[in-house]
């Protein structure tokens, strides 16, 4: 069952906005943490990894908001379009951190650090906003 779906259209880019300012926050406190507990170049490595996380999802709104702008309707035709490029630059982003991760394991460890902290951060608002509107349906 879609979550999302069934929230009004303007708490998508709230959402959005929320995450990438939350998600800054809490990759500077990783950063300084990791500075203490882990070499400088995990401390590197968490804000590259926010960072990362946070460019794919601008690609991601980008690429939506022009699938909505073409008044697509078919969920299928929807799916094929943002799927294929949504996957390709996951598997970039996949290669590029276990390249980084077999060449330099403290700032591979890093990257995925601040990207799991991305994740987090994300899930949290979502729960925060569904629960806001009354939970899932």
């Amino acid at each position: 069952m879609p979550v999302l779906e069934n929230l009004p259209t303007n708490t998508l880019p709230r959402l959005l906005r929320r995450t990438t300012v939350s998600a800054l926050a809490a990759g500077l406190v990783g950063f300084v943490v990791a500075l203490f507990v882990a070499p400088p170049l995990a401390a590197l490595g968490v804000a590259l990894g926010v960072g990362l996380a946070v460019i794919n999802l601008r690609f991601l709104d980008r690429q939506a908001a022009r699938v909505e702008l073409r008044g697509e309707q078919n969920s299928k035709a929807v799916r094929r379009q943002l799927g294929g490029k949504t996957t390709g630059r996951l598997a970039v982003v996949t290669v590029v951190v276990l390249g980084l991760l077999w060449l330099n394991a403290p700032l591979g460890i890093g990257i995925v650090s601040g990207l799991v902290l991305y994740q987090i951060v994300f899930v949290i608002n979502v729960m925060r906003v569904v629960a806001s509107q009354g939970g899932p349906e």
